[in-house]
């Protein structure tokens, strides 16, 4: 049983030394079916943590599935092809101080670094990359965004893609934290 709210109540068996932590629940339903199940097993594993709001994975589903077909359009990977996108339509990694950055030698085959990549500026012995978040980390905003670069890169290549007004509620939908 699984379920959200918040802690209601603590209280000590001063006789016993035990506790018992209560709830308010918000899953009324869930609880009244589930209660039954589990009110005379002896031991039950019970964890309490922070609620976080599951992201959509129809949003991300969905930016692989088309990933998948630009790839075999292209004759490619969808992994290069996820690259490729986070290039042109990701988020750069910032910090308090700007940018994240890294210089390396021409010689430096930056693939083999973990992370993604955007080359930034190149000289004769150097090169400069800033460092994009995987779409994983993205906010509503800029999963949106990832998404309608997506989407345009397919309808270019005569990919049939959802329709504007699908495309919106799963884009509402992603909320990733």
């Amino acid at each position: 049983m699984q379920f959200t709210g918040k802690v209601a109540g603590l209280v000590q068996d001063y006789s016993t030394g035990t506790f018992t932590i209560s709830f308010t629940v918000n899953e009324r339903t869930a609880v009244m079916s589930g209660y039954d199940s589990i009110k005379s097993l002896d031991k039950l594993d019970i964890k309490a943590v922070k609620h976080r709001e599951k992201r959509s994975l129809d949003a991300n589903a969905y930016a692989w599935v088309l990933m998948s077909k630009i790839a075999d359009s292209m004759g490619t990977s969808k992994e290069e092809i996820y690259e490729e996108m986070l290039r042109r339509y990701g988020v750069l990694y910032e910090d308090e101080d700007g940018y994240i950055t890294v210089t390396v030698s021409n010689k430096v085959d930056m693939s083999k670094v973990y992370g993604h990549w955007f080359l930034v500026r190149e000289s004769e012995k150097f090169k400069a990359y800033a460092m994009i978040k995987g779409s994983s980390q993205y906010d509503t905003k800029e999963m949106s965004h990832f998404i309608d670069g997506i989407v345009s890169e397919a309808k270019t290549l005569g990919i049939e893609t959802l329709a504007p007004i699908e495309l919106e509620q799963m884009k509402a939908g992603w909320n990733h934290e």
